[in-house]
């Protein structure tokens, strides 16, 4: 498995799909040489505020103790690292929207993170192994970094990062979820994780019967009315933003604690967990059996 570049910059940077093509050789996708760092450096559009969020080393420091933490299950370092990049990388949505942003994470901080966390192992039908190149510079719900980040914004509840943990131990729920826009109702979001933790709903084809359920229902039926959220209030994550000076690093066995904003209100989520769950003991699940 490859190592980290030889230069690794200090700051982020914003890196274009264009200008990163180049750097996505055969080589690094399969994962047996990197690129030195110092051409790709050549390329990329500074982020010109003297922001301490723009600093390297936290997010380098997070990827290297999940690779040593989870060397022996590398699909449970997506619900550890969620929050805490997340918490590490204060964002707002408009910024995080920007790929060129999470292209830099992944071509020139941390490659060796991407490979690790996602190329597969050889199998009879594929011997080769090789990541796919959208785990570098794809869409929000593909790409390495980017799908982390958005699931932890997605599914926190206001401070609280446990519904990330309990969504991000899922694969089937990340995959699925992160391409609905409803998840963007944070009622919906926290009523999935409820289901989830309440054993409801455990497996993938459950998870993508009841997601299909979801948006094929709201379509005709509107999840404000049935569940209403409460105005959110910009100045928690302004606050939170500019706290970013001063925050220690994230702690690495308790959970972080986000934007300090409203939690969803529990009259709401106990309302669509219920209703999702009618949705779902009617939705076609492949592979349930169903009564005589």
């Amino acid at each position: 498995m490859i190592t980290q570049p030889n230069h690794v910059p200090e700051r982020l940077a914003l890196l274009s799909a264009s200008a990163a093509d180049p750097f996505l050789t055969e080589d690094l996708l399969k994962g047996e040489q990197v690129h030195g760092g110092i051409e790709l450096a050549k390329v990329v559009e500074p982020l010109l505020e003297d922001d301490a969020r723009w600093s390297v080393e936290p997010i380098r420091s997070l990827v290297e103790d999940a690779m040593f933490e989870f060397r022996e299950d590398r699909t449970r370092a997506d619900a550890w690292l969620a929050p805490r990049l997340h918490a590490t990388l204060r964002l707002t949505r408009r910024e995080a929207a920007d790929k060129r942003l999470w292209n830099h994470i992944a071509l020139a901080v941390a490659p060796d993170y991407v490979l690790w966390r996602h190329l597969p192992e050889a199998t009879v039908h594929r011997p080769v192994r090789r990541v796919a190149a959208d785990r570098f510079v794809g869409p929000a719900d593909r790409q390495c970094f980017s799908r982390l980040w958005w699931a932890a914004e997605l599914f926190r509840n206001g401070p609280d990062y446990e519904p990330v943990e309990i969504a991000c131990g899922n694969q089937d729920l990340i995959h699925t979820v992160l391409r609905r826009d409803v998840i963007d109702h944070r009622p919906t979001a926290q009523a999935l994780v409820r289901l989830l933790k309440n054993g409801q709903v455990t497996t993938g084809r459950e998870i993508n019967g009841l997601s299909l359920a979801i948006s094929t229902a709201g379509a005709t039926l509107t999840y404000d009315v049935l569940a209403p959220d409460e105005p959110k209030d910009p100045i928690p994550l302004r606050e939170w933003i500019a706290e970013a000076d001063t925050a220690p690093p994230v702690a690495r066995q308790a959970l972080p604690e986000g934007p300090d904003e409203d939690p969803v209100p529990e009259e709401s989520v106990a309302a669509l967990t219920s209703y999702f769950m009618e949705l779902f003991e009617s939705a076609p699940v492949r592979g349930r059996k169903t009564a005589d």
